[in-house]
């Protein structure tokens, strides 16, 4: 299904993005994680009224998301809210399967995508350095060279 795909894609993302762990995030970047957890709730929701109540494919997912970030203990609290919350809102508004929860399944899906294309985005980059950079000290990798104090 092509919001499966969709969905997965963005998770996997997510989840590459989420190895630089909750604690070194910054407020946008957790905010963008609880969008998230909501859009894997709804997604949970709405593959449920078409699967039925056995399939945990988008659960399983936030059990991966949450173990990835190794948030402390209130944000992890915080993404399991947003969780919850998604899937019991997208409950309430479809009950059975159809075109509707469909069309919906698809929209949750663009939505977590882009939030994890946003994560994605955000992961720092960090420097490799090898033997001839200027910036080590006698050619040594543990040692860097500090720049001079400004005058």
């Amino acid at each position: 299904m092509q919001a499966r795909r969709l969905c997965w894609i963005g998770l996997g993302a997510a989840v590459l993005a989420g190895s630089v762990g909750a604690q070194e995030r910054g407020p946008p970047e957790r905010q963008t994680l609880v969008d998230l957890a909501y859009a894997i709730g709804e997604s949970h929701a709405l593959r449920q009224v078409c699967q039925g109540d056995g399939d945990q494919f988008w659960r399983d997912r936030m059990v991966q998301l949450t173990e990835t970030e190794a948030a402390d203990a209130g944000f992890e609290t915080r993404l399991n809210q947003a969780f919850n919350s998604g899937f019991a809102a997208r409950q309430a508004q479809f009950p059975s399967c159809g075109p509707d929860s469909r069309k919906a399944e698809l929209a949750v899906a663009r939505k977590g995508e882009g939030l994890s294309r946003k994560l994605a985005a955000s992961v720092r980059v960090v420097k490799r350095m090898g033997p001839d950079d200027p910036n080590l000290k006698d050619g040594e990798p543990d040692s860097v060279e500090q720049a001079a104090p400004p005058r």
